[in-house]
């Protein structure tokens, strides 16, 4: 696995050996980040579920500011918290060990809000909505923010509302699913 654009672009990630983590794809790595567009001003980042951290990496090498990783594994932590190091990363993130719920919870009383936000949950446990949900419910996305769900193709994501489905697309069996906060009705 590998990065896919900015300032550490062809830099190697460290990756877990088995299936147990299922870091995300570099094909739908790029993707997102094609459809997010080369001019995109997201200065903070969340990456939820963060695994090997390659989303909020991505993000990092092509300008964010500083992003927050929130994982409860303890080998994904390991996995991350060595990509960060290797990269120089360190000063700009912050992980948190922590179930995506509760990390929610603790960026909510701390008034933190995104600019963009990434849930990659396991698949077909019903997080992907559930996450989406205490996301609007705590108010840590900014008015003009992005989130990005990547899930499985069979799963259906019901918005809380106040979000919009921007764009979905599908890539084999995982989808990605883009939302913004909804424009007031008039």
């Amino acid at each position: 696995m590998r990065i896919i654009g900015g300032e550490f672009k062809g830099r190697r990630l460290l990756v877990p050996h088995g299936r147990r983590i299922r870091p995300t794809s570099d094909r739908v790595r790029e993707a997102i980040f094609d459809i997010l567009g080369p001019a995109w001003t997201f200065q903070r980042a969340l990456d939820l579920f963060a695994g090997t951290g390659s989303l909020g990496i991505e993000a990092l090498s092509r300008g964010a500011d500083e992003v927050v990783f929130v994982e409860q594994g303890k080998g994904a932590l390991t996995i991350l918290k060595g990509n960060l190091k290797a990269l120089g990363l360190k000063s700009r993130s912050w992980v948190l060990p922590l179930t995506a719920k509760r990390g929610i919870a603790v960026l909510g009383e701390r008034k933190e809000a995104f600019d963009l936000i990434f849930i990659d949950p396991p698949y077909g446990k019903g997080l992907g909505g559930k996450t989406i949900e205490e996301i609007t419910r705590r108010g840590i996305i900014n008015s003009a923010g992005v989130i990005v769900i990547e899930h499985s193709s069979k799963e259906e994501i019901i918005l809380p509302t106040g979000l919009e489905l921007s764009q979905q697309r599908r890539y084999g069996d995982t989808s990605v699913s883009f939302f913004h906060k909804a424009s007031p009705s008039p």
